[in-house]
């Protein structure tokens, strides 16, 4: 069964819907299609579309055909050579997707043919068609939500739930602030603070299309939208006249942004840092420290998971909650574009490019 003229019937619908009945099993699958980079640089000038023979199944092994991957911040980095972890050259790009799993080791017994699983760490190559891993860098997810919300679940939702979740105690009614609010990580933090009545006040930057923007974030379950420039303003008082004021700030952008954002939490309250899209430190106000005492914390995913590596009741409980979220209509997966092998470079450019909130999927 031909998995491209699969994606071609169900894509019209603007949502991928693939169920384990759409694929027959095809152990003989010997070769990938896969994108890879045999030096760091520029995307553009360093990824080539090539064909790589599987390694042999070992009994240990799982291998996995992939249905869709996202091309996220992180994945740029990774191929431009400025992550906090880089694979060994060459090196497939790609560190989330989702795959259905089309045969297993024999001493594999946490996985079977026919699972869907995603990765559990980074570095793994996911921008290809097959891919041969040990069952030990998987992890089974539902096959009853869609498969960009299963593509796309492993690193923004499982950011946004645990910043939400690990940081302050936050109750019904209670604020969170945040910018980069039309992110994948900014957009699941809306729906879920939401999801637990946690209201929302979202930073974004000025654009031509800002209000079809706010109207979109809103839509989700935003509480308040503003721009950088407000945040800056005397009338964020006003703001926090109709809510409290925050008691978590959650920061994806660093420079003058974070800043700002400290100055509006309250007594007692923690700023966490995931990202830093601004290239600039992150600059603490004397004053917050010492008369507010705020708490000034970073938090990586990436290491999220691997200090949880031997509690596997930690990770599937995150991702059952977060595919409990997903199956009422609580939390979507970000806005896609999704993109054949083929085209990669057109998805590479879209995905660099600024102000832009919608994610590059790359399906199979």
């Amino acid at each position: 069964q031909n998995i491209t003229e699969e994606y071609t019937h169900t894509r019209a619908s603007g949502q991928l819907n693939i169920s384990r009945s759409t694929f027959s099993v095809e152990p003989s699958v010997k070769e990938s299609t896969a994108l890879i980079y045999r030096c760091h640089g520029e995307p553009s000038q360093v990824v080539t579309l090539e064909t790589l023979k599987l390694p042999p199944l070992r009994s240990t092994s799982v291998l996995v055909k992939m249905l869709a991957a996202p091309i996220n911040p992180s994945d740029i980095n990774m191929i431009q050579g400025t992550y906090a972890i880089l694979p060994d050259l060459p090196a497939v790009g790609g560190n989330e997707g989702v795959g259905q799993v089309i045969e297993v080791g024999i001493e594999v017994k946490t996985i079977k043919v026919g699972d869907w699983v995603i990765p559990r760490d980074a570095g793994l190559g996911m921008w290809q068609t097959a891919v041969v891993l040990s069952a030990d860098d998987l992890v089974t997810v539902p096959s009853d939500i869609p498969v960009l919300s299963a593509a796309t679940l492993g690193v923004n939702p499982c950011t946004a739930l645990r910043m939400l979740s690990d940081f302050e105690d936050l109750k019904p009614g209670d604020t969170v602030i945040q910018n980069a609010a039309n992110s994948a990580v900014g957009q699941a933090v809306i729906q879920i603070a939401a999801a637990k009545g946690v209201q929302t006040v979202n930073v974004v930057r000025d654009r031509p299309n800002l209000q079809k923007l706010t109207d979109g974030l809103k839509a989700m379950g935003a509480t308040c939208v503003i721009t950088e420039e407000t945040l800056r303003r005397p009338e964020m008082k006003e703001i926090f006249k109709s809510y409290p004021r925050p008691k978590l700030a959650l920061n994806g952008v660093g420079g003058k942004s974070a800043t700002e954002l400290l100055r509006h939490l309250q007594s007692g309250g923690t700023m966490v840092t995931y990202g830093g899209m601004a290239k600039q430190p992150v600059t603490v106000p004397v004053s917050a420290l010492i008369f507010k005492n705020v708490k000034i914390r970073g938090f990586w995913v990436t290491q999220w998971k691997r200090d949880h590596k031997h509690d596997d009741e930690a990770l599937h409980s995150m991702l059952e909650e977060l595919c409990t979220l997903i199956r009422t209509g609580k939390l979507s997966s970000p806005a896609c574009t999704q993109v054949g092998m083929l085209d990669f470079h057109k998805a590479l450019h879209s995905a660099m490019k600024p102000y832009t909130s919608m994610k590059q999927v790359l399906v199979m």
